[in-house]
């Protein structure tokens, strides 16, 4: 259980410090027999940085309980 706290820990702290990030999808705009033209959409994926703080608060509270029944 003392691992999965403290990977809970790391986890939640990256989850802090990188907020989210961004892909690219391809979609086709124009479609004339053989000519096509396609365009790069962006898409962002974003999360608060309180979802990485409850993860290491949960994280510490599996770490510590771990200690303290010595598993």
């Amino acid at each position: 259980m003392r691992n999965l706290g403290i990977v809970l820990i790391v986890i939640g702290l990256i989850l802090t410090l990188v907020t989210g990030f961004k892909f690219f999808t391809k979609e086709k705009v124009i479609d004339i027999g053989k000519i096509e033209v396609s365009a790069d959409k962006p898409h962002s994926v974003v999360w608060s940085p309180y979802v990485g703080i409850g993860i290491m608060v949960v994280g510490g509270i599996i770490f510590i309980a771990s200690r303290k029944r010595g598993l």
